[in-house]
C-alpha cells in the first residue's frame, strides 16, 4: 500500500549515499613498525582509525605492528600478492627490489617534507602509480617525520678515512650513499635496530628524526647524535593499498582514503617539528653530544650524491623519467648539493 509513511521511507533510502549501504570491508593494515612508535607508529594507528570514522565502517581497518603477521621489511610483498588488504610503511625498504621506490621516500641532499609534497602533486604521484603497478600496489603519501639526522655514532667521525669500513644501519639511497662513502651500511629493521646496534652488529645507526630516534633508545649505546641529515632530509611515508581491492572501490570511498592519507600526512608532519624539537632539548638533558659534520665529509657526500642521482637517471627509461621529474623539483626548490 502506498501511503505518506511508505513515500517517505522510499525517499530515505534513495537520498541515502551508496556509501552506506555498501556492503562493509574489515580490511588488515600491516606495518613496518612497532606499535605505537613515535611518528610512523603513531601515524598508522590514527590513520587506521580515522579510515574507519570517514567511511562510517564501510572499511573496518584492523591495525597489526611489524612482525605481528608479517615481518616489518615485507610489507609490500603482502599487500602487493593480497595476503593483506593494506600497509603502512616506507618506500625506501624496497630499495633492493625497485631502486627507483626510494625516491618517493627521500633522496640524499633532496627534496624537503613540504617540496616533495609538492612534487608528489605536480608529477610524482603518477610515476608513482606507474612504479607500483607491477607490484599489485597502489601508494599514497601518508605521514611524515621530517628531516632525519646523519645518524647516531659511538664516535664521531671526523675525516672521509672514518668512514671506511664504518657499519651503519641505513636505508634507501642515503644508505647507497653511505657504501659509496666507504661504510657498511646494513638494512635493519626499525624494531631490531636497539638490538643490533647494543651487541656490536653496527657501530652506528641512523633511523628517522631525533623524537623517533628517542624512542627507539639508541642514544644509550652511541650518544653522540650528528649533523646534518645529508642522507634523510625528508621522511615521508605511505598507505599501500592491494591494487585490485583499489580498482574495485567505489569512488567515494578511494576519495576518502586519499583524504584521509593527506591528513596524515600533514597532521604527522605538524607533529614530528613539535616532537622533535622537544626529543632533543631532552636527549641533550641527558647527555647526548651533537655534532656538525665536518666540512669535508659533507663536501664529499655532496660530490657523492651528484654521482649517485647522475647513474640513478640512466638506469632504465622508467627511472630515467622519474628523476628527471625530481631533479627538475629539486632545482626549483633547492640549491645543487
Amino acid at each position: 500500500m502506498i501511503n505518506r509513511r511508505n513515500l517517505l521511507a522510499a525517499s530515505v533510502l534513495l537520498a541515502t549515499p551508496s556509501i552506506a549501504r555498501s556492503a562493509p570491508r574489515r580490511w588488515r593494515m600491516v606495518t613496518s613498525w612497532t606499535r605505537n612508535l613515535i611518528g610512523p607508529g603513531v601515524s598508522a594507528e590514527r590513520l587506521a582509525k580515522r579510515i574507519t570514522i570517514m567511511t562510517e565502517g564501510q572499511i573496518s581497518v584492523q591495525l597489526f605492528s611489524a612482525g605481528e603477521i608479517v615481518p616489518a621489511l615485507n610489507v609490500h610483498d603482502a599487500v602487493g600478492s593480497g595476503a593483506v588488504e593494506m600497509g603502512h610503511s616506507a618506500a625506501l625498504f624496497l630499495h633492493g627490489k625497485v631502486p627507483a621506490a626510494s625516491i618517493f621516500t627521500t633522496v640524499p641532499f633532496g627534496l624537503s617534507p613540504l617540496a616533495h609534497a609538492a612534487w608528489i602533486d605536480a608529477e610524482g604521484q603518477a610515476f608513482w602509480d606507474t612504479l607500483y603497478a607491477p607490484l599489485g600496489i597502489k601508494p599514497l603519501l601518508a605521514g611524515n617525520t621530517g628531516a632525519s639526522s646523519a645518524g647516531w655514532f659511538r664516535k664521531m667521525p671526523e675525516t672521509i678515512a672514518d668512514l671506511s669500513g664504518l657499519r651503519i644501519r641505513a636505508t634507501g639511497l642515503g644508505g647507497d650513499l653511505y657504501r659509496r662513502m666507504g661504510a657498511t651500511a646494513l638494512a635493519i629493521a626499525p624494531g631490531e635496530t636497539y638490538a643490533a646496534l647494543e651487541r656490536g652488529v653496527i657501530d652506528a645507526a641512523e633511523f628517522l628524526a631525533p623524537a623517533n630516534d628517542q624512542a627507539l633508545g639508541l642514544h644509550r649505546i652511541a650518544p653522540i647524535l650528528a649533523f646534518p641529515g645529508f642522507n634523510k632530509p625528508n621522511g615521508a611515508s605511505e598507505l599501500i593499498i592491494n591494487r585490485d581491492l583499489w580498482s574495485e572501490l567505489p569512488a567515494a570511498l578511494k576519495a576518502i582514503l586519499e583524504a584521509a592519507a593527506r591528513m596524515e600526512h600533514d597532521v604527522g608532519l605538524a607533529e614530528a617539528y613539535r616532537t622533535n624539537q622537544r626529543a632533543l632539548r631532552e636527549l641533550v638533558g641527558a647527555g647526548v653530544t651533537l655534532k656538525m659534520l665536518s666540512p669535508a665529509i659533507l663536501e664529499h657526500a655532496a660530490k657523492l650524491a651528484v654521482q649517485q642521482r647522475e647513474e640513478m637517471g640512466v638506469k632504465d627509461e622508467l627511472l630515467t623519467r622519474i628523476m628527471a621529474s625530481y631533479s627538475r623539483a629539486r632545482a626549483i626548490h633547492l640549491s645543487p648539493a
